[in-house]
């Protein structure tokens, strides 16, 4: 597998410059309602701090990001001051237990090999809050053309790594790592179109109802 940081690195700045090209204002608002304000929320492969980390510091909450690339980080530190930001893999979080009430991985799933999905849903559970919430983006048929896909694809002249699962294998994947999903959905953003999802840590003794809003 490539180095993602190496790639990130290298790209940094035109990754960064043409972020604003794809409005996730909508689905960002959507994932804030499960939130009450003043929460601590992780930016899981945060790149250079936008939009996730800068929406969830403007909403009042306490925003930590972590991302592989040093010169996305340098980036996100002066867009973003007022959050804080640190190198860490998503595949180890090395936080406590129950540290974020949300956790946002944007772009970021599809990025690693669909074998290490379940393991990094585990970890994303395992830092949770009970009652907290999860957005992340994962690749289908309409991104790749395929109903599975482990391999490449070019994306800013460069090609990087992608992969994902039937979009039932992976949300069941979600649900294996004790996680209730409460909304998937297919949607374009910036002329690409990928599966959103919106899943839950149960309440402890109460769990989280069923309200799924799936395609």
């Amino acid at each position: 597998m490539p180095d993602l940081a190496l790639l990130y690195d290298d790209l940094a700045e035109t990754y960064a410059a043409g972020r604003h090209l794809f409005d996730t204002t909508p689905v960002l608002e959507e994932f804030a309602r499960f939130l009450p304000p003043g929460v601590r929320v992780l930016d899981a492969g945060c790149g250079a701090g936008e939009p996730v980390a800068r929406y969830f510091v403007e909403r009042g909450d306490t925003v930590t990001g972590i991302d592989l690339s040093e010169r996305m980080l340098a980036l996100a530190r002066r867009q973003v001051p007022e959050a804080t930001f640190q190198r860490m893999d998503v595949r180890a979080l090395e936080f406590p237990p129950a540290s974020f009430d949300g956790i946002a991985a944007v772009y970021v799933v599809f990025h690693l090999p669909r074998a290490e999905h379940a393991a990094l849903f585990s970890g994303f559970a395992r830092v949770l809050t009970p009652g907290g919430a999860l957005l992340l983006t994962l690749a289908t048929r309409e991104y790749t053309g395929q109903d599975e896909f482990d391999g490449e694809r070019e994306f800013l002249g460069r090609r990087r790594p992608y992969s994902h699962d039937r979009p039932e294998v992976g949300l069941g994947k979600l649900q294996a790592a004790g996680l209730a999903v409460v909304s998937a959905r297919l949607i374009d953003t910036g002329g690409e179109t990928f599966y959103w999802v919106i899943a839950r840590k149960p309440v402890e003794q109460k769990g989280i109802p069923p309200d799924h809003d799936t395609l």
